[in-house]
């Protein structure tokens, strides 16, 4: 102990961490992220429509500014900066979003494609009929639990009584620490029926329920295409959802036709529609398709327009499955059916949340029956008291004007007490002694005015007690009876669907895979372009002619080859990646290429580019490699025609590497040129064949210290002059030498 009186308590400091993070950890599912199984909100959610309900925002009342509604709420309930609140206020009022919007929003609340909502000061928002009705009703009939708000000034409630599965219906989507949440909206029409059922067996099997809810129903509509797994889906609360877009193909003139997508995916909203517009852009420019003549975006107020049109004699059905196969209008939603049940977050089936559901309603409609109960009961004993006291009214003005004061007179209503009350007669006050009104009764009694005393207001009094004494009789019975209250909760959730259910928008079928017949491209010659920076790309042969002179100066390598054949990349290391030429962007002369690591296995980190050869050209000569080693060998180009996309292109002792590569002819002459500049040339004819995973023989007889730093392929057009010593060299006028001797100085 200190002197202070503070107490010190040593611990791990590990230990100190855990505990920590599992309180933020639990704090960030239960307390944001994640909604309730009950009523299937979030906080910020909850406490938004319940402010909305406070400040009296009604269905049928004028709109109010959004930043006062965000304003109210985070003082009152939710501290965590309005940004959180208005993105949830904005999200309730989307009915592309929403399966069933909870907020009526005024003003721009954003658009399917991503446009964000105007500033919270712009809007305006009012709550939903559905929302007044089916989420907020019977709060002052003490229905749920209220608790402190953040600072104990407020009251707010812990969850809201909603009346319909709105985790089903609407759907959620959160991010908490370790765990996410993602479950699709549904038809509210169908999810009612699915409730009534389990209330009538509530041994219902999930391929039962599905028969009334046969899937999710996105507000975007679309085509679910996997029908037959959606039975494991909705058992386990997890699995994927595959969706399509609705698409039609409709004619055009002069014989065309055009590709119209009028529902899009649920995954496609916001940014994604123009990620999608991109990515058909880029099977355009990537020679995937050359059908598609131009696309457009028509969407507007009315609903998704997104029109492609396409050459004449296309194949409208092929190029739709191209866009189920690579773009974003066939997706996947991936469906995790979490949410917090009795305080934990659990995964459920649908049955499983249906039956959440249903025991919160029961809890809901107890309360609420017993609240109503004994508000009737209170009400029974008033009026009782009220008809009583018409019976002995004179008696009771007696009482009233033979009494010193109030207390006096309520003494007597109650406990017959008649000291000190002037009465004209024994027998009044005999009689007086006899009354045992309640407190309540008495007070009742004492309150009421003159005109209660009319024979109409009696008779009046008299029918209002029979209504009592029903509705007791009706509370009652649904209080005593689960079989009566699940009769009178399915008379109020066929109300709620035949007043706002709405039509299926979403087709659950089992669709076909996308098969896309790629159209075979005619070949045609180009010229490839590779520059010192290794920078690929290729253009017709006519722009080449055009441009030689800059292409040959500017270019490192110029190739000539056809659109359908692939090239060789050859490296330092002994390396051969092969490049499809369909990976190659065709285009201008002028356009900047990508670089060759992007479309091969080439690192430019572990190893240096030696060449580019055709594949084709390859197949029909011999392969002339050297070494800085000085080995050097011939091999059979059709050995390179492989289906890997790396692989080893020759055998190089330790410490050696590729200085050339290239096709040779019998007749050709092969020049090699060392560090300390002898030069040796071969007739190619002398140099061995053999396999391409050997390590090829020596050509050259080096000095200790010296290798080939240089190798040249001479046939006869091809006649390079190097400058050794400030002197030019002809290399197509050195003697001819044998293999394995040292070569000439020069």
């Amino acid at each position: 102990m200190s002197n202070t009186g503070e107490q010190i308590l040593q611990t791990e400091y590990s230990e100190i961490m855990q505990k920590s993070y599992i309180d933020y950890a639990m704090s960030v599912i239960v307390a944001r992220a994640l909604p309730d199984v009950r009523d299937g909100l979030k906080p910020v959610q909850r406490r938004t429509l319940y402010d909305m309900y406070e400040l009296g925002i009604r269905y049928d009342k004028p709109y109010r500014k959004s930043a006062r509604i965000v304003g109210d709420t985070m003082g009152k309930y939710h501290p965590h900066g309005d940004s959180s609140i208005y993105g949830a206020l904005v999200v309730m009022a989307q009915e592309f979003k929403y399966g069933m919007p909870l907020v009526d929003g005024h003003g721009n609340f954003g658009s399917i494609e991503g446009d964000g909502a105007a500033a919270m000061r712009y809007t305006e928002a009012r709550l939903q009929k559905i929302t007044q009705q089916a989420y907020l009703a019977d709060l002052d009939k003490d229905v749920v639990d209220f608790i402190p708000n953040f600072d104990a000034t407020e009251k707010e409630p812990s969850v809201l009584p909603v009346r319909i599965p709105n985790i089903l219906v609407n759907g959620a989507e959160g991010i908490a620490v370790g765990m996410a949440t993602s479950i699709p909206p549904h038809n509210l029409g169908e999810v009612i029926d699915g409730v009534i059922a389990y209330m009538k067996d509530p041994d219902i099997t999930t391929e039962e329920m599905l028969e009334i809810i046969p899937g999710p129903d996105f507000p975007t509509g679309g085509i679910v295409i996997n029908k037959d797994e959606l039975k494991d889906v909705y058992a386990t609360g997890s699995g994927k959802i595959r969706l399509r877009g609705k698409v039609e193909i409709e004619p055009m003139k002069g014989g065309k036709e055009r590709i119209v997508i009028s529902e899009i995916p649920y995954t496609m909203i916001g940014a994604n529609i123009g990620k999608f517009l991109n990515d058909v852009y880029g099977l355009v420019e990537s020679k995937k398709t050359t059908d598609i003549v131009d696309i457009s975006n028509q969407s507007s107020k009315e609903g998704i327009r997104i029109v492609i049109e396409l050459k004449k004699g296309a194949d409208a059905e092929n190029i739709c499955n191209l866009l189920y196969k690579k773009t974003r209008l066939e997706d996947t939603f991936g469906v995790n059916m979490l949410a917090v049940a009795g305080g934990r977050p659990e995964t459920m089936g649908i049955v499983d949340i249906i039956r959440y559901n249903v025991q919160f309603q029961y809890e809901l409609a107890t309360r609420k029956y017993t609240t109503l109960l004994n508000k009737e009961r209170e009400k029974q004993e008033i009026q009782e008291g009220l008809i009583k006291a018409c019976d002995v009214i004179d008696l009771i003005i007696e009482i009233l004007r033979g009494s010193k004061n109030v207390k006096q007179a309520k003494a007597c209503l109650v406990e017959g007490k008649t000291e000190g009350i002037k009465f004209r007669s024994k027998l009044s006050q005999k009689t007086a002694s006899m009354l045992h009104f309640t407190e309540r009764q008495a007070t009742a009694i004492l309150e009421m005015r003159l005109y209660k005393l009319i024979g109409l207001e009696i008779e009046a009094l008299i029918k209002e007690h029979d209504e009592t004494m029903r509705n007791i009789e009706f509370y009652e019975k649904v209080l005593g009876s689960r079989a009566a209250m699940a009769k009178v909760l399915m008379k109020e959730l066929k109300e709620f669907r035949k007043e706002f259910a709405v039509p299926r928008k979403t087709v659950i079928e089992n669709g076909k895979a996308a098969v896309y017949e790629e159209k075979k491209q005619e070949a045609i010659p180009v010229v490839v372009l590779m520059d010192r920076f290794g920078y690929v790309k290729s253009i017709d042969q006519a722009t080449y002619e055009r441009n030689k002179e800059a292409a040959d100066a500017e270019n490192r390598q110029v190739i000539s080859c056809m659109s359908d054949d692939r090239l060789c990349l050859f490296t330092d290391i002994g390396q051969m990646h092969l490049v499809k030429m369909s990976d190659v962007p065709f285009g201008k002369f002028r356009d900047k290429g990508v670089p060759v690591d992007n479309i091969c296995k080439y690192s430019s980190d572990a190893e240096s580019i030696v060449t580019l050869l055709p594949l084709a050209a390859m197949k029909e000569q011999k392969v002339f490699f050297v070494t800085a080693a000085s080995m050097v060998k011939r091999v059979e180009g059709a050995e390179f025609d492989v289906a890997k996309r790396t692989t080893a292109a020759t055998k190089l002792a330790e410490g050696d590497r590729l200085i050339l590569v290239g096709t040779v002819r019998e007749e050709d002459t092969i020049v090699m040129q060392s560090k300390k500049n002898y030069f040796l040339r071969l007739p190619a004819a002398d140099i061995p064949e053999k396999k391409k995973s050997a390590m090829g023989v020596r050509g050259m007889k080096l000095a200790e210290g010296d290798e080939v730093n240089a190798a040249w392929i001479l046939d006869g057009e091809n006649n390079p002059v190097v400058t050794v010593n400030e002197k030019e060299v002809a290399l197509n006028r050195l003697r001819i030498g044998s293999r394995d001797t040292k070569g000439v100085r020069r």
